[in-house]
């Protein structure tokens, strides 16, 4: 196959890795695997897939990107495979960020084991009831990545039954081991204290496959995490963009090319009696049907380009608003909700305890949100008592393993909710949510959405500090893929939470710590009577939350604002000023954005101000008045106006340049009072 795609280099365009001298480890891995287990090949996996069952053309198909690539549709580069399927391993979506791949495969054997604590008839099992491992395969190079580290901890740490096979070919592209590490992969496993490792000889066939085969064994039995370091030559490019001879000696060639697996094997096999012949004879048929399967590839139809939109999303089941927002008290229940208001923080409470109840597949982690503080605004408080403590756990400070890990999660069938302590420090978690999070439904064509509910606590509320106070939704809505909600009162909280968890997608809920207690001034109206617990609000539906008089309408003297979160109260306070000639909207979702309910409001008014807590330039705010000037240019009256904090990289402590910095009343109403006069 590799000297195929290497004689046919224009045909082959797309750049491509291959599997030539990695070959003996990874048969010898792929034939140990059951359909129950899960595996996650690196790029150079090819000869994985072929010993899983996927036949050439299949591979052939990815490789020139046809449309009958049966892993993503022709989206992804060669050896880049998710699979879904009765008959073989369990592969979700694989990236090309160079060990990224970890965290969500170690998402899945967490996630197996959840599934095996609470006897879930989801869990998987082999014929002759074997329970499932997984294998996750990477290159030496990727062992340096902070991402790896986070992985081994956490597998070590909740014994996890999953094997880390490192193909060491000494190259990470041009870069040499000697040039990037002070140890291997097997000394590096040292440091994980439960962490079983072996080194063994990728190269030759039998050693490498009784060695899996006890190791797998191992595994399946005595679910630990296992680490296997193969030793094993690179006889292909890098890449086929990235040609061997662009970095690589010929004396390191001819080193790598002695530790060949196919001759190896063969003169093995020959030495046990089987005939030269018959050897000459598999490999004539191999060579047939690589160039038969090869032209066929080469034959097929190309994606059609209409399709390239498609599987961004698969579709929610939550369309309408359902049950009473008021709910209806309860007998024995607290003061607040008997009968009165709740606020933000418990709403969210009530509605995760609600779901914790109702779907044992349910959990909950991150940083404190534990048994002993539940979370540091008590937003867990009491769920790890109730539920146990392998429902609702502490991690370490661990952003991308807690983020990252949820793609594995929801592979097996866990529905996981997770929380960033504070917006500020999501950015660990960035390349797992870029990488892995959003892109994975859209590149396995729908077989592999990531359903996961990240909470993530955000904004200003008086004396956080520059590190406890940002605002990091412009950054999150370029992350194509994600949905991003923004409640701002506490029955929004409750029915929007019910919502995201219940969508197949990974949606992100930022909850304003200034709201979550209703202590900043001005911020009574977040508290509401508790909606009933069937009570389920779509994501994508704004709210009017004041309504403009039709004759201040009517005479062209009124003006909307578009807002969410803080700036719901913002303009409320400001609008008291202007009785009757200020609408607003509550936008409580970002993506999906209700577009319709924005584009009517101002082509009422022709006048409109968006409202934002984050800096403004090069914001959400920014980009949403630009398409409100370009989708109701005809009926504006005046130029869309956009206030949000000044330009600068992080909220001050102090409260009185905290104050300076961001928007508040007084601001908003001379930015109506300016939209006023036109």
């Amino acid at each position: 196959m590799a000297q195929t795609y290497e004689a046919n280099r224009p045909v082959c365009k797309y750049v491509h890795s291959t599997s030539r001298g990695h070959e003996a480890i990874q048969l010898a891995t792929a034939f140990q695997l059951l359909p129950c287990d899960y595996i996650s090949p690196y790029y150079r996996d090819e000869s994985i897939l072929l010993g899983l069952g996927f036949s050439p053309y299949q591979l052939m198909l990815q490789l020139l990107a046809k449309a009958g690539d049966p892993f993503t549709g022709g989206r992804e580069y060669y050896s880049h495979p998710n699979y879904r399927g009765a008959d073989k391993p369990g592969i979700i979506h694989q990236s090309s960020a160079t060990g990224m791949q970890v965290i969500p495969t170690t998402g899945i054997a967490q996630g197996i084991q959840y599934l095996e604590t609470i006897a879930s008839a989801k869990l998987k099992k082999g014929p002759n009831g074997e329970l499932p491992v997984v294998i996750c395969s990477l290159g030496d190079a990727s062992m340096t990545e902070g991402e790896v580290s986070e992985a081994f901890q956490f597998a070590v740490l909740k014994k996890l039954p999953v094997i880390y096979l490192v193909q060491d070919n000494n190259w990470g592209i041009s870069v040499s081991a000697e040039e990037a590490r002070v140890m291997d992969a097997y000394d590096y496993a040292a440091g994980f204290p439960g962490m079983e490792r072996v080194r063994i000889n990728g190269s030759n066939f039998e050693e490498s496959y009784d060695n899996m085969r006890r190791v797998v064994q191992y595994v399946r039995q005595r679910r630990m995490p296992y680490l296997v370091q193969a030793k094993v030559p690179l006889l292909g490019h890098h890449t086929s963009g990235v040609r061997k001879e662009f970095y690589r000696s010929a004396a390191d060639w001819e080193k790598h090319l002695a530790d060949d697996p196919r001759p190896r094997l063969r003169q093995q096999l020959i030495q046990k009696g089987i005939p030269e012949a018959e050897l000459l004879q598999i490999e004539q048929e191999a060579a047939a049907l690589v160039a038969e399967q090869f032209e066929q590839a080469v034959q097929a139809p190309e994606p059609d380009p209409a399709t390239a939109g498609d599987f961004v999303f698969v579709p929610t089941p939550v369309t309408e608003e359902k049950g009473r927002r008021e709910g209806t008290p309860l007998q024995g229940t607290s003061p607040a909700v008997n009968g009165g208001k709740i606020v933000m923080v418990d709403a969210a409470l009530f509605a995760i305890r609600e779901i914790m109840e109702e779907y044992p597949e349910a959990i909950l982690y991150g940083q404190d949100v534990g048994r002993r503080l539940g979370g540091v605004f008590r937003e867990a408080a009491t769920l790890a008592e109730q539920f146990g403590d392998h429902r609702v756990f502490n991690t370490a400070i661990q952003e991308a393993y807690i983020i990252g890990s949820t793609v594995g999660m929801s592979a097996v069938g866990v529905k996981p909710i997770v929380e960033v302590q504070f917006a500020d420090y999501i950015y660990p978690g960035f390349n797992q949510l870029v990488t892995e999070i959003s892109k994975s439904c859209y590149l396995s064509c729908g077989k592999y959405p990531v359903q996961t509910l990240i909470r993530v606590p955000i904004g200003a509320y008086g004396g956080g500090g520059p590190y406890h106070s940002g605002s990091v939704e412009t950054t999150l809505l370029s992350i194509k893929g994600l949905k991003i909600v923004y409640p701002s009162n506490a029955a929004d909280m409750k029915g929007l939470m019910k919502a995201a968890f219940l969508d197949p997608n990974p949606v992100v809920m930022l909850e304003h710590k200034g709201l979550y207690w209703s202590k900043v001034p001005g911020t009574d109206e977040a508290k509401t009577a508790e909606p009933s617990r069937d009570y389920i609000l779509p994501l994508g539906k704004g709210n009017r939350v004041l309504q403009a008089d039709e004759r201040a309408i009517g005479r062209g003297e009124s003006c909307c604002i578009i807002t969410y979160g803080m700036g719901v109260y913002w303009a409320r306070a400001a609008a008291a000023a202007f009785p009757g000639q200020v609408e607003i909207i509550d936008l409580r979702t970002l993506y999906p954005l209700d577009e319709e309910l924005v584009y009517s409001t101002v082509a009422r008014h022709g006048k409109c101000l968006v409202l934002t807590e984050e800096q403004q330039q090069n914001s959400f705010a920014e980009a949403l008045a630009g398409r409100i000037s370009r989708n109701c240019f005809q009926v504006l009256d005046a130029p869309v106006e956009i206030l949000g904090a000044i330009n600068i990289p992080a909220i001050p402590m102090n409260m009185l340049l905290e104050q300076a910095a961001l928007p508040n009343p007084e601001k908003v109403k001379t930015a109506i009072s300016r939209l006023l006069l036109f």
